[in-house]
Formats: structure tokens, sequence, C-alpha cells
């Protein structure tokens, strides 16, 4: 399968390079120091899933890599300006485009620029860091995607396309979980990702020293009953025990744990703000349900959306 990967970084990169290292042929967008490490050694892979150097081609100019089979969307939401318009270089008529992002927008934005049938969800749930450029490291096991149809025509089983992916992934060491309907799976980590990385943006620190602080627990829950509160505002079913499932991961994430919001703020990097606490705030607003905690951790936030 030829197979493009917009946001060669710590998540499309690693996998991409799984991928890559199965025999696919993987195209890598990538730009600066990291694409010329690409061209010169391939994309090198250190962790739980081996050490390895992955080989394919590598552009900053998707036009020049040709039209793909799938086309994964990795990189972080705020260079969507960039990186949307690249898709109409690298998907054809019938190409799937996998959107990893963070939030719940994205898989509208995609179609906006590709076409609704074409647009695949995914959550996914992996620790990777680029160690340096052309190097990533996976900092720990889990690479875990689920992922479906962003506009189901059969609601109630995976499409034919998915379980070709999901077969693909899964041979080449991926934890791919197919679903009939990407949006209840987005805004179930959304439920989770949005509150944590806004509480861990906020106080600076890490769930470790936030678990220990009296009535933290609490207030992280109200947080995330206010996003399932929009997505159900939105028509979104959500698992019955989520609440008892989000405070178990919560208590059994390390203690050094820092979301990648946070780990973007400390790094002196741009923040996906706007994808994550701002999409909550636009869309209670929208459906008249109120989310204090979340306008709170916005408003914190949102001065620090670009670098200072």
């Amino acid at each position: 399968m030829r197979i493009a990967i917009v946001g060669s970084g710590a998540v499309g990169g690693f996998y991409g390079a799984l991928l890559a290292r199965q025999g696919h042929d993987v195209a890598f967008v990538a730009r600066g120091a990291h694409l010329e490490a690409i061209r010169e050694h391939g994309l090198r892979v250190r962790g739980a899933v081996g050490d390895f150097a992955a080989r394919g081609r590598a552009d900053s100019d998707a036009a020049k890599l040709g039209k793909a089979d799938l086309v994964i969307l990795a990189v972080k939401t705020y260079d969507n300006d960039t990186a949307l318009p690249m898709l109409e270089a690298l998907a054809g008529p019938r190409t799937a485009v996998l959107t990893l992002q963070n939030g719940v927008d994205s898989v509208d934005q995609v179609a906006s620029v590709v076409g609704a049938a074409n647009v695949l969800g995914g959550a996914t749930y992996v620790a990777t860091a680029i160690a340096e450029p052309g190097v990533i490291e996976q900092t720990g096991t889990h690479r875990r995607i689920v992922f479906g149809e962003a506009a189901p025509s059969a609601p109630d089983a995976p499409s034919a396309r998915v379980m070709e992916i999901t077969e693909m992934m899964r041979a080449a060491d991926i934890h791919a979980e197919p679903v009939a309907d990407a949006r209840p799976s987005l805004w179930e980590k959304f439920v989770y990702l949005a509150p944590f990385a806004g509480f861990t943006g906020a106080a600076r620190l890490p769930i470790g020293p936030l678990r220990e602080t009296p009535g933290f627990f609490e207030l992280a829950l109200r947080a995330c009953g206010e996003v399932a509160a929009v997505a159900r505002a939105e028509g979104i079913t959500l698992p019955a025990d989520l609440p008892q499932r989000l405070r178990a991961y919560i208590d059994a994430l390390p203690p050094s744990t820092r979301s990648s919001l946070l780990i973007d703020l400390q790094s002196g990097k741009r923040i996906e703000v706007e994808s994550l606490q701002g999409s909550v705030v636009r869309r209670a607003a929208a459906a008249g349900v109120d989310v204090p905690i979340m306008q709170t951790l916005y408003a914190v936030l949102k001065p620090w959306a670009t670098p200072r």
C-alpha cells in the first residue's frame, strides 16, 4: 500500500516507520533537520518495538510525493493552515485520509478538503518523542489506534477499508482497533484529554503533584463531565461507566506524566489550546451547555497559545 505521512514527528513518524518496516511504500512529509536526517539515515526508531531504521521517500513538498492509498495526518492542530492544503496533492478520489490529531474538530476540517467520504477518524494512545532529528524514541509501550469512518454509511460494523487498514496495521505491530463510527471514540478520548491537558498546563505540573492536591479528582471529573455533556448535546453516546474508567485511568498514570500541551508549553512551543479547551468552550456555547471549569482553563491557557 502507498502511504503518506503528513507530520512525520513523534506520532506520525513512529507509525510510518512501523509500516515502512513491514514493506509498505511510505512517504514522509517532513522539514528542516528532521527531513535531512531521514533522507540521509532513514527514520530511526528506538523502544519497545525494537531499534531499527525505516527507509522511505521524504520531502517537504507533498506534491513531489504523488498520490497515496492512505494518508495519515498527524501534525499538531495549530499547523493545519499549512498541512491541510497538502492533502489535495496526496489524496485521489479513492484515498482514505486518517486523521490522528487531538480533539474532535479535525474530521470536519479534513472533510472540507478531501470530502467527508474519504475521511477516517482516529484516536491514538502512544508515548513517543523526537530524541534528535531523524530519531524517534518510544517512551512507553502503548501503540493503539482506535479508528473508523467519520461519516459511516453502515453504523453497525466497520467498513471494508477500515478492516483492510486494520489488518495492515496489526501486521506492522500497531494495536489497531476498528470501529464502525469514529465519533464516539474521538469524543471518549476528548472527554479525558481536554481537561487533563488543561489542568497540567495551567498548573505547569505533571499528574503526580496534582493527584496529591486535595479536591483535584472531584474538580477534574467535573471538568470531564462538562465535556461529556457537550458530547451528549451533539448526539454522541458515551459509555455509561466512563467516569469510573477515567478515574481509574488517571489514578494509574505514572506521577511524571505530562500532557503534550504541557510539554509544548514548557518547551516554548505553540500549544493546542484552541483545538482542546477552546473547542469545548465554542461547542458548549453553540449547544447551550455550561462549562465553567473548561472556560476557566481556556482563559488561563489562551494567552500562551503562541510562544512568548
